[in-house]
């Protein structure tokens, strides 16, 4: 593989990462909503999928978002009778998101987007060292 190969799969890798983050935080930013109207659904939460690509230029495997999905995990549920958004038994549904896995999810992304940015700083690096060598 090539450097430019090797940048581009980086590349990829920086993209998708960078889209995680944003659902992620849009995930964070939803995290307290309810339903909006008696026995509705609030916000759920989200994730994006990911899936290889082959570049059939360079023959390298690039990171593509496959889809952003909604999680299947089952809304919580709190009593409070006099909720405008309550059902008929008092119970307010609340979003699916849990602070501390969004906060690990988070981490995760970042060490990779991290990951994904040494990769392309060592590939510059050793383009610059090739070159300071033909001088």
């Amino acid at each position: 593989m090539d450097l430019k190969s090797s940048v581009d799969v980086s590349a990829s890798g920086l993209r998708a990462q960078s889209l995680r983050m944003r659902v992620i935080a849009e995930n964070l930013a939803n995290s307290d909503s309810i339903a909006t109207t008696a026995g509705g659904a609030p916000y759920r939460r989200r994730v994006a999928t990911f899936k290889s690509q082959v570049d059939r230029a360079t023959g390298a495997t690039n990171v593509k978002v496959d889809a952003i999905v909604g999680d299947k995990a089952a809304f919580t549920r709190t009593y409070e009778p006099g909720n405008p958004a309550a059902d008929t038994s008092g119970y307010v549904q609340r979003s699916n998101v849990n602070g501390l896995v969004e906060a690990a999810d988070m981490k995760a992304a970042q060490r990779s987007y991290e990951a994904n940015l040494n990769a392309i700083e060592a590939a510059r690096g050793m383009t610059m060292r090739t070159i300071d060598l033909l001088r």
